[in-house]
């Protein structure tokens, strides 16, 4: 295992740099920083934004398996498309958790005994559990009890023993937050920048904790407790004004000195949005337009699916006289997917260009068929072109965004807009002010005012980083509620789920427009108050107690959750799409393995109701605990390095301590 690092070190690297945040201080000696010198209220700011790092890599790549994006990233794609899941996806996270953060968790806990710091060694607590249980979802087992102790070749413990561990310690956090803080002792709201020192809302977010945590047992009869997870929520959130998050900025050029990533922006932009490899996929985008069957647009989705100028007319000037808005449609990886097929493969979608001047391009168009649809394409955008035999010369002119490639299945390509953002550590020589967070595709384009993506509501740079949330938990409720047989008590917390999201974003965007987003970027401002009215009375969402389903719950949640690794756990819980957990039926209908799937070496079981048919968890990183540490890796789980372990189900994955046990052997 790679010899852990402390991240104080990084504040060393950071003085005489702007900071955008008070927190992010320096240690008592700057000259000669160690892990025990470093104050209390130092650490926990850092240990805050580099556990965002982690949960954000994971949150992103899960959400590539839970099918909300799609990326023509070599190793995302794996996750996204072909589900030949890569090894290349495996270490990031943990080495964001163990390298960065893990360490620092054990030293605050350590030095804040000391103190009598309660509410600090409480903090450390809570980090444990977020980032411990992160490592057993994704990869079922872990170093634990050894790790961050200093011992380069740790033992692994196994799912159960890390599940119940992470328990633990949100019980004695609880506890730690409930003490009076010894005297001298620093006050939480000197290093906490996350929820700003509210012990209140720290012990509400342990107890939606344990009942996040407790919900993942939901397959084993002999451990789950419907009863026990309701009395968790009932401490837990009760409003948004409960939400944990982390806030994040566009007010700073410095980057990280271990990742090189912006210091102070959303995690999941780090990884979702901060290049232009990723996109809304189709499966996200329907459930966005025709939930149900409806047929009816969520006031939410020109907030999370991306947009960009369309039709432009540029003035004497060269700026923007005139545009359309060309919302983007999401990339079809699971059915047929014809425009993946037919372009040349899996990762072929082509990010966009900007056209400073008129631009010709000759398409060679060998069948007729094509080649006609292509020209009707043509004609009905009102594009001037030319027809010599086989070839079709299109112009493209001054600022269209367009897609630079000879290959006419590629030219449609503009309706896959990228989740791109831009921040003032990424924006590179264009000079983006810090209200202005659209990807621009060149600075031609910039100067021309002409946007190649207005970017999505939970990925930006200023989006609020998610924790846990209350509409997080109304999902939840609502869910056992339904395993309960209470129907009535299910339907009112899945519509006050839906209500508590819409509210959530809402509040986002009323602050994006009040601090000048909106000048540059509509899809910041916010959501018409009729249509979230409208939406909550249509057919998208269920009306009647009666005739709730399992799905109609989990799909809004998914659809609140977005990016985050809670979609890709739940639907392990239900099996996917396969239907047969609980009597609930198909809960994720339309996932389903697509035209380019070529996992067949990792994912082996041969039907759906098969555990091995999906992607279940993460190989371990192969360098670390496979190369470095494989005898204790391998005397634990004898099959961590097979291909096939992508398939393996985690601990609480199981229906049974038998079935995982057996799955060790």
């Amino acid at each position: 295992m790679k010899r852990l690092i402390y991240l104080v070190l990084g504040c060393t690297l950071l003085l005489g740099a702007s900071s955008c945040k008070k927190w992010l201080d320096i240690n008592v000696d700057p000259d000669n920083p160690n892990n025990q010198s470093v104050l209390i209220q130092n650490r926990l700011p850092w240990i805050e934004h580099f556990y965002m790092y982690s949960a954000g890599v994971s949150n992103y790549r899960t959400a590539l398996q839970a099918g909300v994006y799609y990326t023509t990233n070599a190793n995302g794609n794996t996750f996204s498309t072909t589900w030949a899941p890569s090894n290349g996806n495996s270490t990031t996270p943990y080495q964001t958790w163990f390298v960065a953060t893990s360490s620092n968790v054990v030293d605050m806990y350590n030095t804040a005994a000391k103190q009598g710091a309660y509410h600090y060694m409480a903090a450390a607590n809570v980090f444990h559990a977020l980032g411990f249980m992160q490592m057993l979802d994704i990869y079922g087992e872990m170093p634990y009890h050894e790790a961050a102790t200093g011992n380069p070749s740790p033992k692994p413990d196994d799912g159960k023993t890390i599940y119940y561990g992470c328990m633990d310690k949100l019980n004695e956090a609880i506890r730690l937050f409930s003490m009076q803080q010894e005297v001298g002792a620093p006050d939480l709201a000197a290093g906490d920048f996350m929820n700003q020192g509210n012990v209140d809302k720290w012990i509400k977010l342990c107890w939606g904790l344990k009942a996040r945590y407790m919900l993942k047992i939901s397959k084993k009869a002999d451990l789950f407790n419907a009863d026990s997870v309701l009395y968790c929520l009932s401490k837990g959130p009760q409003s948004n004004a409960d939400n944990t998050v982390v806030p994040c900025f566009n007010n700073s050029t410095v980057t990280d000195y271990l990742l090189g990533d912006p210091i102070v922006t959303n995690g999941n932009y780090n990884y979702a949005a901060y290049g232009s490899t990723q996109r809304i996929s189709k499966y996200y985008y329907d459930m966005l337009t025709n939930l149900r069957g409806s047929g009816v647009i969520d006031p939410r989705m020109p907030k999370i699916v991306p947009a960009s100028m369309a039709n432009v007319k540029l003035d004497a000037n060269g700026k923007v006289s005139s545009y359309t808005w060309n919302r983007s449609i999401g990339v079809d990886s699971y059915g047929p997917a014809t425009r993946l097929v037919k372009g040349g493969g899996p990762a072929t979608i082509a990010t966009a260009s900007y056209a400073a001047s008129n631009t010709t391009i000759n398409y060679t168009i060998n069948d007729a068929t094509e080649r006609a649809n292509f020209i009707a394409a043509q004609v009905a955008a009102g594009r001037q072109h030319e027809v010599d035999g086989n070839v079709v010369k299109v112009t493209y002119p001054a600022g269209s965004i367009y897609i630079n490639s000879n290959n006419y299945v590629l030219a449609g390509d503009t309706v896959y807009v990228n989740l791109r953002s831009t921040s003032l550590a990424t924006a590179g020589s264009i000079p983006q002010p810090a209200t202005d967070l659209n990807w621009y595709p060149s600075l031609a384009a910039y100067n021309a005012g002409v946007v190649g993506s207005t970017g999505s509501f939970q990925v930006r740079p200023v989006s609020d980083h998610e924790i846990l949330t209350y509409h997080e938990m109304c999902f939840i409720k609502a869910e056992v509620y339904m395993r309960k047989g209470d129907k009535a008590n299910a339907f009112t917390a899945y519509k006050e789920g839906i209500r508590a999201h819409m509210q959530m974003m809402q509040a986002k965007l009323t602050e994006w427009q009040a601090s000048g987003y909106t000048a540059t970027n509509p899809d910041m401002a916010p959501m018409d108050p009729a249509a979230i009215e409208a939406y909550l009375s249509s057919a998208a969402v269920c009306q009647n107690a009666g005739e709730l389903t399992m799905s109609d719950i989990m799909l809004q949640k998914y659809i609140a959750m977005g990016c985050s690794i809670e979609n890709w756990n739940d639907m392990r819980r239900f099996n996917f799409s396969a239907g047969n957990v609980g009597g609930f039926g198909v809960v994720y209908p339309g996932y389903q393995r697509g035209a380019l799937f070529s996992g067949a070496s990792q994912l082996t079981g041969a039907s759906p109701t098969d555990p091995r048919y999906w992607m279940r968890r993460w190989q371990l990183p192969p360098v670390y605990e496979i190369n470095y540490n494989s005898v204790n890796t391998l005397a634990l789980n004898p099959h961590a390095a097979d291909p096939n372990i992508w398939s393996m189900p985690v601990w609480w994955d199981c229906a049974s301590d038998e079935e995982y046990y057996g799955y060790l052997k």
